[in-house]
């Protein structure tokens, strides 16, 4: 006898932000390609407008009006979800709402909220972060993103490792699908917009304190001094791709005399983004703390040599692929990057590795594992309680 078609609600409401984003749009991609039975419902905020498109009938998208943030939102957004009626919910964001109805199972991408807390949180930020701490240890399910994560997870908040499930991600397909001809010409023409005609290093992703960005910038200034009368590198510069730029790391700039060598370009769209890791010299990517680490495998998939640190899940991402540094130690960085463009043979051996590894990771592998999860967290919860019944208490 067939299984009763289960009814799945997905927060989507990230789908077009930056990292969450890519984890959102690839696994509901993932989900269409091998799922055409169950009943996918995403939830989304009124204002995205894309992201979500062409997908089977069995996905439908229902608006959520509320206001993302605030006290109110805690009781609104769970009353709006039990009116779903769903089997289960999945929350693939680092936060859960306060009453979250249950089962539902939650996708931590990193713990940074609770391993670099900010000595300057107000008594709101304590609060976020004790709620944060409540709904992991109620979900029916954990999935982590990493084996390194799955520690994190279990060594801060001492949730068994029966309750977690480990599920790799793995890079957006436009970054490992084949160039073409007219983007050769594309990619001319947005180094020409940007005015780039210099070899550069290249940093993409979120500019927190664990990101370890100003470190980056001294072993750069490092790099480029040694390299002044270089005949290929004498003009290097450090391109960087991401959000807002703290004054700390543009204290570091001004400090190490980089303002006309280092450029900060905010976010760019993907496929601008992918052009920008085919040009780079190399990928520097030192950070101190990783849930998983996307950027290090794009810039692989683009073919071109990553430095990046020996920490958190870097290492288990990598593999061998990538030149290992130690982020604390601005030299050591210096030396990688200076090893990734002058060692001709490494850097080879780093393409040709970065490529295959790339190739371990695979969105539909991931979609069927996130559905195996999905079917035991409901299959458990049908037999404990009947479809839009819910447990506040836990």
């Amino acid at each position: 006898m067939p299984e009763t078609p289960l009814r799945i609600v997905l927060d989507a409401r990230k789908v077009n932000d930056f990292g969450i984003g890519t984890y959102i749009r690839n696994l509901v991609a993932g989900l269409a390609d091998i799922d055409q039975t169950d009943r996918f419902i995403l939830v989304v905020d009124p204002k995205v407008r894309e992201g979500l498109d062409q997908l089977p009938p069995n996905f439908e998208r229902v608006v959520y009006e509320g206001n993302p943030g605030g006290v109110r939102h805690a009781f609104q957004y769970p009353h709006f979800l039990r009116g779903l009626a769903a089997d289960l919910h999945h929350i693939p964001l680092n936060t859960v709402p306060v009453f979250m109805p249950k089962p539902y199972v939650v996708t931590v991408h990193d713990m940074s909220r609770l391993l670099f807390v900010d000595r300057r949180v107000d008594y709101r930020d304590e609060l976020k972060l004790h709620w944060f701490r409540r709904g992991l240890l109620r979900a029916d399910k954990v999935i982590s993103v990493s084996k390194a994560t799955q520690r994190d997870v279990m060594n801060t908040l001492g949730i068994p490792g029966s309750r977690i499930r480990m599920i790799y991600n793995a890079p957006d397909p436009i970054f490992t699908a084949q160039i073409r001809g007219l983007e050769l010409d594309e990619s001319y023409r947005i180094m020409e917009r940007y005015q780039i005609n210099y070899p550069f290093l290249l940093y993409a992703g979120n500019v927190r304190p664990q990101k370890n960005v100003p470190r980056l910038v001294e072993a750069f200034a490092v790099v480029r001094g040694e390299l002044a009368d270089h005949p290929i590198y004498n003009d290097l510069r450090l391109i960087i791709i991401g959000d807002e730029i703290s004054n700390t790391v543009r204290q570091m700039v001004a400090r190490t005399r980089m303002e006309q060598a280092v450029r900060f370009l905010g976010f760019v769209p993907i496929n601008t983004l992918r052009i920008f890791y085919k040009a780079a010299a190399a990928f520097v990517f030192p950070s101190l703390y990783e849930g998983f680490g996307l950027p290090p495998l794009e810039a692989m998939a683009c073919g071109t040599p990553v430095i990046t640190s020996n920490v958190s899940s870097l290492p288990e991402v990598v593999g061998d692929a990538a030149i290992i540094v130690n982020p604390e130690n601005v030299f050591d960085i210096a030396r990688g990057v200076r090893e990734a463009l002058l060692d001709v043979d490494l850097r080879q051996r780093c393409v040709l590795h970065g490529i295959q590894q790339v190739r371990r990771f695979s969105w539909r592998r991931t979609a069927e594992q996130v559905l195996e999860v999905y079917r035991e967290v409901a299959a458990a919860g049908r037999t404990a309680a009947p479809r839009g019944a819910s447990t506040v208490a836990g």
